[in-house]
């Protein structure tokens, strides 16, 4: 399902009411300014792996660390 598009003014006036829905539901919704998408409000879905398996692979390793790059 799509998410729903609402005005900032809109969502300025109603966020608590728009961040339970969003709770209860699960769904995404995007702010809109002058019709046009300024940000995503969704609900926080944690890592689903292990934080170190995200690290994996991202440092570089070096023989020789002393010698001129």
């Amino acid at each position: 399902m799509p998410p729903s598009h609402i005005s900032k003014t809109d969502f300025k006036a109603r966020a608590l009411e728009y961040f339970r829905q969003i709770e209860t539901t699960g769904e995404t919704m995007v702010v809109t300014d002058h019709g046009r998408p300024a940000f995503e409000v969704r609900p926080y879905r944690g890592l689903a792996r292990n934080p170190l398996q995200v690290l994996q692979g991202t440092v570089a390793h070096y023989e020789r660390p002393c010698d001129p790059v």
